[in-house]
């Protein structure tokens, strides 16, 4: 095809390129050309039914829509509706299963002890007083410092130490921000007031936002296979790594990403949630997702389940997942961003272009903040 048609050109076709091509073709009635090197749209967040069950799942990792920023959760309700889903998280420490995020539930069981939610913080403060620690330095150190040393042995450092692939002493403690903890007994993960799984999965929704005519999708492209054939007019609306888009010039920053076991059980309900933590460094997977509890307004089989193991390994750039964050990697963030300023057509943006790990809904809004950045300034 002639590539150097297109006056918009959208790297990626996940939450940030597709709403990004979305609102260029519905707002500028301008033709968006969005190229994908995988077989699909919709990035990690894509979704399909399982060949062996019928069961609707995640290929990428369990995905579930939240936000409290209503502009975002109006947006995407035009894409989809949502099944009610409320999301609950336990981890499995020694045979035994335990509430995630840590709450009052999680403390009584962990410690025998039937505190009251009016007692809990003082009982919390107290046994992360004994750490010694008063001016934390790192996560390992964040974490102690908020919930005392059991707690975190048993619950955070050998998951982290798993998820991310280092001492967690090494880890930003700004990751910590992503845990919740609680002195009551509420279950749901999120705090944000709109949470629940598309209806018709996400593969369902990107379809919609790309369906304008004007939209023209080419799966199994790699943008940097065809960048020179671009024109040099176009805008690039770029949402893969910031590192590879200037062939790693500066070095690598440092990424995560995962791999999955898929394996189909001879039971109706395998683990009774959809996510279940394995907290203990001994065991290899970070997690199994069970994707039936997704929706429980569909019918599946009886007699069979799918259960996913999730595992976390270091990425060279390649297919990575999450950015790592930490003084190096920003040092390094920092260099790409002002080489991005000398090119007045190229946008990066999205979880991996910015270097940021965004929730689906942060993705939304940035890329609904950078069409009308787009609007205002490319626009005619």
């Amino acid at each position: 095809m002639n590539f150097k048609t297109y006056k918009y050109v959208v790297a990626g076709s996940g939450f940030f390129g597709a709403v990004v091509a979305e609102r260029i073709a519905s707002k500028l009635k301008q033709p968006v050309l969005i190229v994908e090197k995988r077989n699909h749209t919709g990035g990690n967040c894509y979704s399909k039914d399982h060949a062996a069950t019928g069961i609707h799942y995640h290929p990428y990792g369990t995905h579930i829509f939240h936000t409290s920023n209503e502009l975002v959760w109006e947006y995407i309700n035009r894409f989809t509706d949502f099944n009610g889903y409320h999301h609950q998280v336990l981890t499995t420490y020694n045979n035994k299963v335990y509430q995630m995020p840590i709450n009052l539930e999680t403390i009584n069981s962990f410690y025998n002890l039937n505190l009251k939610p009016f007692e809990v913080v003082e009982f919390i403060q107290g046994e992360a007083a004994k750490s010694g620690i008063n001016n934390p330095q790192n996560f390992e150190e964040k974490a102690i410092s908020l919930m005392g040393q059991p707690l975190y042995d048993a619950f955070i450092r050998g998951y982290s130490i798993k998820q991310w692939g280092c001492d967690p002493k090494q880890i930003p403690s700004s990751i910590l921000k992503r845990l919740p903890f609680r002195s009551d007994y509420n279950e749901s993960y999120f705090f944000d007031p709109w949470q629940s799984i598309p209806t018709h999965g996400y593969a369902f929704i990107f379809d919609k936002l790309l369906k304008n005519p004007l939209i023209k999708v080419e799966l199994g492209c790699d943008f940097f296979h065809i960048k020179s054939h671009i024109s040099e007019n176009a805008l690039v609306i770029y949402s893969g790594p910031i590192d590879r888009l200037f062939s790693y010039k500066f070095g690598r920053l440092t990424w995560r990403r995962l791999s999955f076991k898929e394996r189909v059980k001879n039971v109706r309900d395998f683990q009774g949630t959809s996510v279940m933590n394995y907290a203990e460094e001994s065991v290899p997977y970070t997690r199994i997702h069970e994707p039936r509890h997704l929706h429980p307004e569909r019918d599946y089989p009886v007699n069979k389940s799918l259960v996913i193991q999730e595992y976390s390994h270091a990425d060279n750039g390649e297919d990575p997942y999450y950015p790592l964050g930490g003084d190096a990697n920003t040092e390094l963030l920092n260099k790409y961003k002002a080489e991005l300023q000398r090119h007045k057509n190229l946008i990066v943006g999205g979880r991996l272009g910015d270097y940021k790990y965004y929730d689906m809904d942060q993705t939304i809004a940035s890329a609904l903040d950078t069409f009308e950045k787009i609007r205002s300034t490319h626009d005619g």
